[in-house]
């Protein structure tokens, strides 16, 4: 009997031990960021250089100074990238004025199909302040990588295909610090307060 207690205050011990030693590494590491949370970068630390829908080139250097919302689609989009397009165009109606003071762009992920022509034609079922950027190949890689975004060609029958890629809506400060996401799948609710936010 003796025994069978001092076996189970043994357990007891054991599982205190570790519960407390789990609770001590959460409590060092409930302030720390994720370790595999990838941001974006600064636009200020951004290189990439592509082409508007007006044919002129645009780098990061010329956001700065204004805050940026900026989103990954492309003009052959069935759902995603007209939804997201539609509902920015619905923020920038219902942010007012405030909205003269965002630079707004959808960077293109098809460089195959989506020319500065056919952006501009695109582009002009949504609110005219958003713009249009595409380029090469590899200026197209280069700018996901900096905002951290994939994306990829899938193919489908008779040769066709679409592109997956990241849909969330990228939010930088003017400054050109990132500030937050707007998640495809999140509340819309809360979209126009995440944007007020960067207008301060």
């Amino acid at each position: 009997m003796l025994g069978r207690r001092a076996v189970i205050l043994g357990l007891g011990g054991a599982i205190g031990a570790v519960a407390f030693m789990l609770g001590l590494g959460a409590w060092r590491t409930r302030n720390q960021p994720a370790l595999n949370a990838v941001l974006p970068m600064p636009l200020s630390m951004m290189g990439w250089q592509m082409t508007d829908q007006r044919g002129q080139s645009v780098r990061p250097a010329d956001w700065s100074g204004r805050p940026v919302i900026a989103f990954f689609g492309f003009t052959w989009c069935p759902d995603v990238c007209p939804t997201t397009l539609s509902d920015i165009s619905g923020w920038l109606e219902e942010l007012g004025p405030d909205a003269d003071r965002l630079t707004v762009a959808l960077i293109s992920v098809d460089p195959d199909r989506d020319s500065p022509q056919v952006l501009g034609e695109y582009l002009a079922n949504f609110d005219p302040r958003i713009i249009g950027l595409t380029g090469a190949p590899d200026q197209i890689a280069r700018a996901a990588a900096e905002f951290r975004v994939t994306y990829r060609k899938v193919p489908r029958d008779g040769g066709d295909y679409t592109m997956d890629h990241t849909a969330g809506v990228f939010l930088f400060y003017a400054d050109g610090r990132f500030a937050s996401i707007i998640d495809f799948h999140e509340d819309r609710r809360f979209a126009v307060p995440k944007i007020q936010r960067i207008l301060k």
